[in-house]
């Protein structure tokens, strides 16, 4: 396996790190076609281990940084504001 080669989201057919995806999220929440909850990150958390404790998957981090607009999962300082989206949402908007 290649170092960047893409890995699909959802087993949807579509690759997370595209042009498409992080627009597609961000446009839809700011529409309201994807509903999310709001939260602010604590010392020490990280996008991973949240989307592990909400998603039950730490891999699907990247949903919870395009919706958030933040970058790499750890680098996010604490009192960071953080949008999670109804993985379901998500779902519709990315080949679903």
């Amino acid at each position: 396996m290649r170092r960047y080669s893409r890995t699909t989201t959802l087993g949807l057919g579509y690759s997370y790190g595209t042009s498409y995806v992080i627009p597609t999220i961000r446009n839809n929440i700011a529409n309201g076609s994807i509903r999310f909850q709001e939260t602010f990150l604590d010392e020490g958390e990280r996008l991973d281990i949240l989307a592990g404790k909400v998603y039950g998957d730490s891999s699907l981090w990247w949903i919870i940084s395009a919706a958030s607009d933040v970058g790499n999962c750890l680098q996010c300082p604490p009192g960071t504001r953080i949008k999670i989206p109804n993985l379901q949402d998500v779902s519709k908007f990315l080949g679903g």
